[in-house]
Formats: C-alpha cells, structure tokens, sequence
C-alpha cells in the first residue's frame, strides 16, 4: 500500500494519493513523478516543536553579543543541562562595521535537531531558534527550558516568544480519508 520509510511505529502514520508534478525534485536522485502520475506514499508525523524568540534591548554583558566562541560554549553546557545531546558546534563572527564590533552567531547540532542564536550588538538584539524532534521521546520541555535559560542570558527589556507544532499531518489526514 505505498512505500515504506522505515523508522519508529511510534507517531501516527498516514497513506495519501495524489498528483504529483516534476517541480523542484526534477533532475535530482529518487523518483519524480509526471503531472498526472498518482503514487501512493506512506506519511509519518514527526511531531516537532519549533520555539523562537525575538529579543529586544538585551541588557547582558556585550561579549554574550559579540564573542561567537564563548556565546558556543555557553549554549553547548545549556543544552546538556537541558538534557539535550549536543553533537556538533559552529560559531561564526561577522566581520567588523565601521570599527564595531558585529553580531555572530552560535549553532549546536542536536541529536534532536537544533538551537541557533543570532546576536546584533548594534541593535542590542538576539534571535533564538530552538527545534526539537519528538519522534523517538517528547523532548518538548527540554526545548522550552533552553529556551527560557537563553532568555535569562540576555536579560531582554522585551521578548517575543513564539511556538509552532511541527510535522503534523492533520490536513494529510483529512484527504486520505
């Protein structure tokens, strides 16, 4: 009845039936359907979380806006206290403006996805991306909890936190029946 992916039978899995047209996929390894073509394929939910924050008028110490190898460092022991596994780390510095000091950024790859945090000292400014998979465990506490430790690093005068349930297949569900 349709391919299957393999993985986990945790999550609800769905079948869906449709057209499918050649799109961006052409010329690129795996099958590409015509307009057309039906092709039957099996859909897992992933069940993700994406968290992000905007922060405004951060009043912490500028190295945590201007130092990518510190600010790494930092996020990584957050991460692990967490309870998240860190995998990989990336710290970028942007070059200098006019004599100052630029925003960087700070990335750690998670086994449950990921956290990016983007600084603008300038601004006094810092985005936060936090994504986790729910697929093997729900690690949606872990997330809000980094999250809300990266909010305390910065002290923000104001914050705009935001939330969305990733990988869900509600609409998948309502057309394959």
């Amino acid at each position: 009845m349709g391919e299957d992916f393999g993985g986990s039978d945790q999550g609800e899995t769905l079948y869906f039936s449709g057209a499918l047209g050649p799109g961006p996929q052409a010329g690129k390894s795996g099958p590409v359907f015509m307009a057309g073509q039906r092709q039957s394929t099996k859909v897992q939910s992933v069940q993700g979380l994406h968290l992000t924050a905007d922060l405004h008028h951060c009043q912490c110490d500028s190295v945590w806006l201007t130092d990518a190898a510190r600010l790494v460092a930092w996020c990584e022991r957050a991460v692990v206290q967490a309870g998240l596994q860190p995998v990989a780390k990336l710290g970028h510095t942007f070059p200098p403006v006019n004599g100052q000091a630029s925003g960087v950024t700070a990335t750690i790859l998670l086994a449950e996805s990921h956290l990016c945090v983007h600084t603008w000292p300038e601004q006094q400014a810092v985005t936060l991306d936090v994504y986790v998979c729910n697929f093997g465990g729900d690690h949606s506490a872990r997330a809000e909890a980094l999250l809300q430790t990266l909010i305390d690093l910065f002290v923000p005068a104001h914050a705009e936190r935001h939330s969305l349930k990733r990988g869900e297949v509600a609409a998948l569900q309502a057309s394959a029946s």
